[in-house]
C-alpha cells in the first residue's frame, strides 16, 4: 500500500516538471525574489547541486523530503551578507513527532537596511556659492523595506527508500514603511489608496529516491507553488523552481569507483528550471576526512553572474552535543560584490 502514495507523488512531480518548460522563457516576470536567496552554506558552497544531499534542518529550504531522515531534533542557522548592504538571515529546526514522521519550521528574513527617498519633484539645484550643488531628488527621508517566511515542513519516509515531504510556508514583502500609500492614477488623473505589501501561502514539494545501487541517489523538489503576487494593481507569479538532481560518493564506502574508510568525495548535480529564466545547470563536489573537516566547491551554468562556488565546514562534538558550522563563498562576476554565508547547526540526542 506504501506504494501508492509514491506514484502520486512522483506523477505529480513529473506533471509539474513538464509545465514548467512552459514558463522558463519569460525572463524577469516573477515577484518575491528574496526567494531565490537561498540558505545554508554547506549547499550553496556545493554550487546549490543540493535537492538530492538536503537533509536534516537544511532540507526544509532546499527539498522538504530530506528531514524524513532525521531521528533527533536538529537546529540550525544562517547569516547571509548579500548584495548591497542587505544582509538575510534563516533559522531552521526539524523535530520527529512519532510514528507520524518528522516535522520541521523555518524562519527568514531579509534586512535591507536604510533607502533614502527620492522624488522627481526634488531634481534641482540647491544652495549658494561653495554650496551650490546637484540634489538628484534626495528629500532626506529614508525606508525599511523587509521580507519575511515562516513555514511548516512535513516529510515520511514512506519505503525503506523513498521520502516525500511538503512545506507550507507564509511569505511577506513589505516594499514601504507604511501598509499603503496615495498614487495618483495617469489613465484617470484620480488618487488612489494602494498597498504596498504582498502576503500569501506558498507551498514546496520534495521527493528523494535511493536506488539501491552503490551511493546513487535522486531527488526532485517544486518551490514557491501558489498564487499570484499581487502589489498595487500589478500581479505577478511567485518564483516557482523545480529542480530535479543526482548525488553519488565517487570515493567511500560502498562508492563508485575507490573504497575508504576515512575519507568520502561526493558529486551532486541539479538540473534547475525557474518559470522566469531559462533552464540552468548546478555542479557540486564534497570532500571530507573522517566526516569532520569538509571542503566543497561548486559551479552554476547559464547565469548571468552567479559563477564558482566553495567553502569548508566542521563537525565536532561538544558537550556530547554534535556542532557543525559551515561557510561559504559565491562568485558574482565583474560589477558585483561575492557573497558570503555562514551556517551553525546543532543536534539533540
Amino acid at each position: 500500500m506504501k506504494s501508492r502514495p509514491s506514484i502520486v507523488i512522483l506523477i505529480c512531480l513529473m506533471f509539474a516538471a513538464g509545465s514548467m518548460t512552459l514558463y522558463g522563457q519569460k525572463v524577469g516576470t516573477s515577484s518575491l525574489q528574496f526567494l531565490k536567496v537561498m540558505p545554508t552554506a554547506r549547499a550553496t558552497a556545493m554550487g546549490d547541486a543540493y535537492s538530492t544531499l538536503a537533509q536534516g534542518s537544511d532540507a526544509v529550504f532546499w527539498n522538504p523530503a530530506g528531514i524524513a531522515g532525521s531521528s533527533s531534533i536538529e537546529v540550525a542557522g544562517t547569516f547571509i551578507v548579500w548584495l548591497f548592504d542587505s544582509r538575510q538571515s534563516a533559522l531552521s529546526s526539524v523535530f520527529p513527532i512519532g510514528d507520524w514522521g518528522i516535522a520541521g519550521l523555518q524562519l527568514q528574513y531579509v534586512d535591507y537596511g536604510d533607502i533614502p527617498v527620492t522624488r522627481a519633484d526634488r531634481l534641482e539645484f540647491v544652495g549658494s556659492g561653495a554650496d551650490y550643488h546637484y540634489n538628484p531628488g534626495l528629500t532626506g527621508e529614508t525606508f525599511s523595506p523587509t521580507s519575511y517566511v515562516i513555514g511548516l515542513s512535513f516529510a515520511r519516509q514512506l519505503t525503506d527508500k523513498f521520502a516525500a515531504g511538503i512545506t507550507a510556508k507564509f511569505v511577506d514583502e513589505s516594499l514601504w514603511s507604511e501598509s499603503e500609500v496615495t498614487v495618483m492614477n495617469p489613465s484617470t488623473g484620480r488618487a488612489e489608496v494602494v498597498n504596498t505589501f504582498a502576503r500569501m501561502m506558498l507551498f514546496d514539494f520534495g521527493m528523494q529516491y535511493n536506488t539501491g545501487y552503490r551511493t546513487i541517489r535522486l531527488g526532485v523538489a517544486i518551490q514557491n507553488f501558489g498564487g499570484q503576487v499581487k502589489f498595487a494593481q500589478e500581479a505577478y507569479p511567485a518564483p516557482l523552481t523545480f529542480r530535479i538532481g543526482t548525488a553519488a560518493d565517487i570515493v567511500g564506502q560502498n562508492a563508485l569507483f575507490a573504497e575508504s574508510e576515512l575519507t568520502r568525495l561526493t558529486f551532486a548535480y541539479d538540473l534547475f528550471q525557474p518559470n522566469d529564466y531559462a533552464q540552468q545547470m548546478h555542479v557540486g563536489a564534497e570532500f571530507t576526512f573522517n566526516e569532520a573537516v569538509y571542503l566543497r566547491g561548486g559551479y552554476k551554468l547559464f547565469y548571468d553572474n552567479d559563477s564558482f562556488t566553495a567553502g569548508f565546514g566542521v563537525r565536532q562534538t561538544v558537550v556530547e552535543i554534535p556542532l557543525g558550522i559551515d561557510y561559504s563563498y559565491g562568485a558574482m562576476g565583474d560589477y558585483l560584490p561575492s557573497v558570503h554565508r555562514i551556517s551553525v547547526g546543532v543536534k539533540f540526542k
